[in-house]
């Protein structure tokens, strides 16, 4: 049965009562089940819904398909690998694909970095971080660095450290007081000064001098760490002001406070460069990721730090464990495997570099939409963009939910944020997608009231 005859089957089958039992993530369960949105198939560019529909996919899955759907290298790895070993214990046990995909990790990672940590999920990868830099500091003799800043309107997936350490009140209202001894830097949203730039706005560099009022606030001696995402992704897509970065390299550093970029969204090509870091030519001391790493295929994280936090570790008995840390699927087979072949297709078609050269047609194609009806600003950065809308008084985010419903029943899909459309493609798609893009939501934004 091909993918089209087994979406119609689907189609048939789906009633209310077969979907009571699944409480969904980050989705309005009572409006889904009554319109169900199912998607039964992808390949290349495209889903297939479970009504017969071609979808074509303009935020990459979740910002993760990277290399697209589907992809054979990646397909036929996964089934090798499961077909050898499933699954292997990694607590004081390895496995030689998980030597091979950190070595191609740091292969492709700022040259100050040396050793990589697995995780399965970004929001795994955030509260590692952090669990090491508050560790890393107690073994320099430290351990009056406890203190954690993050960043208002900041993303860092959903466990406790990420939420505490995040800036954005819809993912933290909910669940009390959350981790003592954190802070927040300001955002860096800028409307009135950085509306509709193309690339990083001029304006805000200073914010990242609040540093020296949180540690005038709270002693140096108390921080551990600062975390930001070089792009606030989530957020609806922030983009950095010019030297913000550079400046809070410059601070971490005077004050002695590590670095930590999340970029489990920018990582692995979405900027055009491997990593953020590296587009913005700032080095961290640790960097989050996920995401990309296996292209969305297989679910895994990673931390990358320097080798001095690595070796501040490696002391004391060698038969002793230096990090009481990890998870049972941290380095899985089937992860590793993924993630190898991932890294190679990136290699073998350099779309990351494919990814570069479309940025200037994609910037063209999103910022074509300004003077659109209820567009307030947009943003935009390698294949990464946001179009914010107005929102409507009296219900917030409903205008940007209605433009997603409409786009889906044209065939594309979009992701809203608030009243902000975020969009991040795969870097297989070719300029007459980039067309089809910006053509429906233009449509769209304008014919929703």
């Amino acid at each position: 049965m091909n993918a089209i005859a087994e979406a119609k089957h689907l189609h048939e089958e789906i009633t209310a009562e077969s979907m009571r039992a699944h409480w969904m993530p980050f989705t309005a369960n009572r409006q889904f089940k009554s319109a169900p949105r199912l998607l039964v198939a992808a390949e290349g560019m495209h889903y297939t819904s479970h009504d017969g529909r071609k979808i074509l996919d303009g935020i990459a899955g979740l910002w993760c398909c990277n290399a697209g759907h589907g992809r054979k290298p990646i397909v036929e790895a996964i089934q090798k690998q499961a077909a050898t070993m499933d699954f292997g214990t990694p607590f004081n046990m390895g496995h030689p694909l998980g030597f091979e995909l950190a070595n191609r990790v740091i292969e492709i990672s700022p040259k100050n970095m040396g050793h990589v940590f697995f995780t399965n999920s970004g929001s795994e990868s955030v509260d590692t971080a952090l669990k090491i830099a508050i560790a890393y500091q107690r073994m320099k003799g430290q351990g009056t660095r406890t203190r954690l800043i993050g960043r208002e309107r900041g993303y860092h997936g959903v466990n406790f450290g990420g939420i505490s350490v995040g800036g954005i009140v819809g993912n933290r209202k909910l669940f009390g007081t959350l981790l003592s001894g954190v802070d927040h830097l300001p955002h860096t949203h800028l409307p009135k000064d950085n509306a509709f730039s193309k690339g990083q706005p001029e304006h805000g560099a200073h914010l990242a001098d609040e540093l020296e009022r949180l540690v005038a606030l709270h002693d140096a001696s108390t921080i551990a760490a600062v975390i930001v995402e070089p792009i606030a992704g989530s957020t609806g897509v922030l983009i950095p002001p010019k030297n913000y970065l550079q400046r809070l390299r410059e601070l971490c550093t005077k004050h002695g406070i590590l670095l930590i970029f999340d970029e489990v969204i920018t990582g692995f090509g979405r900027t055009g460069s491997e990593f953020a870091a590296q587009h913005y030519n700032v080095m961290p001391d640790m960097i989050a990721c996920a995401k990309g790493l296996t292209s969305g295929t297989v679910p895994m994280g990673a931390v990358i730090a320097t080798p001095e936090i690595y070796n501040a570790f490696m002391t004391g008995p060698e038969h002793m464990i230096e990090l009481t840390h990890g998870y049972t699927y941290s380095g899985h087979p089937l992860a590793c495997a993924a993630g190898v072949a991932t890294l190679k297709l990136y290699q073998d078609e350099a779309l990351f570099e494919r990814a570069a050269s479309l940025a200037p047609y994609w910037e063209a194609g999103i910022h074509s939409l300004k003077g659109t009806k209820n567009v307030i600003d947009i943003r935009n950065t390698g294949l990464i963009g946001a179009i914010e809308l107005q929102p409507r008084e009296g219900e917030p985010v409903k205008r940007a939910f209605e433009v997603f419903l409409e786009c889906y029943r044209r065939g594309l899909l979009v992701r809203t944020t608030g009243d902000i459309i975020a969009l991040s493609p795969p870097f297989i798609i070719e300029k007459s997608h980039i067309d089809q893009i910006f053509e429906t939501l233009r449509d769209v934004i304008s014919s929703t009231p």
